[in-house]
């Protein structure tokens, strides 16, 4: 399923990470293991902020994709469920044929 996940990190343990130089260790370990089809960085609410668009095989995958930014950032993260516009049509197709 496509999955948007934002991760909205700490800004002091953000800080830390940046002058440790472990923030790109710990995105670049995220990204390769998601595969994104997408993935932006910029501010949201004040706060820097990661949106990553990947394909989630398995629920249970959730917890090991998530921790590397509780654990490192201190981040707020959401995961939300999205299409691109040829899903959109495709579900109205079915709505529509029901």
């Amino acid at each position: 399923m496509r999955m948007l996940l934002i991760a909205e990190m700490d800004t002091e343990k953000a800080n830390k990470a940046i002058t440790g130089n472990t923030l790109p260790q710990t995105m670049k370990s995220v990204l390769d293991r998601v595969k994104p089809e997408a993935a932006y960085f910029g501010a949201q609410d004040g706060k820097r902020t990661g949106f990553i668009v990947f394909d989630l095989k398995e629920a249970s995958d959730i917890p090991s994709i998530a921790e590397p930014f509780f654990q490192e950032l201190g981040a707020k993260v959401t995961f939300m469920p999205v299409m691109n516009f040829d899903d959109v049509q495709a579900g109205l197709q079915k709505y529509v044929s029901s």
